[in-house]
């Protein structure tokens, strides 16, 4: 899928990064190290379900209202049986990217915290996790990922374009993404966004690629230090074999829609901005008929990066666990246009905006040898690309995470 091969936006197209200064509350974004998707006006035509004929039909009323080569957008929840929230927008843009990503906001100033609340707190999310370990040490399952939300208070608003470019600024190859999502109790505006280090799918034509993370370790400021954590990493027995667990299903789920497919013998490191993770780059030839993206990305979702093997009984565990609705975070968000090709990301590292408040989430994946307390430190780590896109805790005041920086994390969520 070439860049700009859509432009339904009147005026101007936007060139690189524009769209994400172009962006306003409502619209759609999602970016990649290559291209910026700009989408809006997402009312006229939402899709009822996430299905091939739900899909054909709304790519066929979109025509009707005068769209040539109409294009979905939206996002998948982690709830595999929950609705998707997918529409067909009117305005479309798809742009080239600033190989570095551009340059972040210094106006207007950044909102301060004024509170924080953390769900589960700390002593439940270790007991949690302890459950979570004596269930994998009885039972037939092997790893579950349990997260546990930050939700923040805000001194004023909170602007989504804004922490789209910082975003976008601090991790250029994030998958930096942006979609309304119903909100709670009929409530105002609610926005996900994130920067999502990991490609769940993209289709373009015939061929396929997923790019799956599991196994991490944060960076350091010192190079040494930094290069060292990521030979550690790809020595590490324990990652590489949890790492393993999500390869295999996902070439599983994959191998019944290709002709070929091709998963590399070992991971290879791939770096953000404050973290190395063991990823594999998973290929393939589709075979006819070619499933579209958002099959692809139905068919995959959720893996067991996200919620743990086998799938039927983590999801049991996450739901008896885990003390709130993950909605829309662990899911899955992208596009997929007329002929089926698309791109779809991992909600990770994400955030629920909703007027002055924000719901920040991560996760960590509980084995049979894991620590709890190594594992609540992990996920404060975690919520720290967001944090970072807020304003940083005020030395006075409680830091809105828990005062401690692991060295090592298990998996990508």
């Amino acid at each position: 899928m070439a860049p700009d091969r859509w432009d339904h936006l009147p005026g101007k197209k936007p060139g690189p990064l524009d769209a994400l200064h172009a962006y306003r509350p409502g619209d759609f974004v999602f970016t990649t190290p290559g291209h910026t998707l700009l989408a809006r006006d997402m009312s006229r035509t939402r899709v009822q379900r996430a299905t091939g004929e739900h899909l054909g039909a709304a790519f066929d009323a979109a025509r009707r209202s005068g769209l040539s080569r109409p294009v979905a957008v939206g996002a998948l929840a982690f709830d595999p049986a929950a609705p998707a929230h997918i529409a067909v927008p009117h305005e479309v843009v798809m742009s080239g990217r600033s190989p570095r990503g551009g340059s972040g906001d210094e106006a207007p100033a950044r909102p301060r915290i004024r509170a924080h609340h953390r769900v589960p707190d700390e002593h439940g999310y270790t007991r949690a996790v302890a459950r979570a370990i004596d269930r994998v040490t009885r039972t037939e399952l092997d790893k579950v990922v349990l997260a546990r939300t930050l939700r923040l208070v805000l001194d004023h608003p909170v602007d989504p374009g804004q922490l789209l470019r910082r975003l976008a600024s601090a991790d250029p190859a994030a998958h930096v993404f942006a979609v309304d999502v119903p909100p709670e109790h009929g409530g105002a505006r609610r926005t996900l966004l994130g920067a999502s280090p990991e490609l769940l799918v993209a289709r373009r034509g015939p061929a396929v690629h997923s790019h799956p993370l599991a196994g991490s370790a944060a960076r350091d400021p010192d190079p040494a230090t930094d290069r060292r954590r990521a030979r550690e990493l790809v020595a590490s027995a324990k990652d590489r074999h949890e790492h393993a667990f999500v390869v295999a299903a996902l070439a599983e789920s994959l191998s019944p829609f290709c002709a070929e497919l091709h998963v590399p013998e070992a991971p290879s490191v791939t770096a953000t901005s404050t973290m190395w993770h063991l990823g594999t780059r998973i290929t393939g030839r589709l075979a006819e008929p070619l499933p579209s993206s958002l099959d692809l990305a139905r068919a995959v979702h959720p893996t067991p990066a996200v919620c743990g093997t086998p799938t039927r009984l983590a999801l049991e565990a996450i739901g008896e666990l885990e003390p709130f609705d993950r909605g829309h975070y662990a899911g899955a968000v992208g596009w997929c246009d007329a002929d089926g090709d698309g791109e779809w990301a991992v909600a990770l590292r994400c955030a629920e905006v909703e007027g002055d408040e924000a719901r920040l989430f991560a996760g960590a994946g509980i084995v049979a040898d894991s620590d709890p307390v190594a594992e609540l430190a992990e996920t404060s780590a975690k919520f720290r690309t967001m944090l970072d896109a807020f304003e940083e805790a005020s030395p006075h005041r409680e830091p809105p995470v828990d005062p401690r920086s692991p060295t090592r994390q298990d998996d990508a969520p």
